[in-house]
């Protein structure tokens, strides 16, 4: 009996809140290899894996959110932190910016952590 899609979904969003980061990504990345056009599911995969310090991939997942969704504030606020959190500061600014102009939020984006 194989588990439908909403269910492996369901258990993965369980793991996340339960902040098993590793597990959750493990689960995101096998239903973002089924459905490669969810943006909000590549989200959710870059949000594990920044999460559980796996910078490059949450790199690689946030630029891919970015290819298909340009205008996707959250995505380059947490991809400006994860390239700060890779010490390459220059390289963030430009997202942290963008963020925090398309969110509106002003100053309170930048301070705050990537939840």
């Amino acid at each position: 009996m194989t588990e439908t899609t909403a269910v492996r979904y369901d258990r993965a969003l369980l793991y996340f809140d339960a902040k098993d980061y590793i597990t959750a990504a493990r689960l995101f990345h096998d239903l973002v290899a089924e459905l490669p056009e969810d943006v909000a599911l590549r989200l959710l995969l870059a949000r594990a894996y920044y999460h559980s310090a796996q910078l490059r991939r949450a790199e690689a997942e946030l630029r891919e959110v970015l290819t298909r969704d340009p205008v996707a504030d959250y995505a380059h606020l947490l991809l400006g932190r994860t390239l700060q959190r890779q010490s390459r500061h220059a390289e963030a600014v430009p997202h942290l910016r963008l963020a925090e102009a398309m969110s509106g939020a002003g100053s309170a984006a930048m301070s705050e952590t990537a939840d």
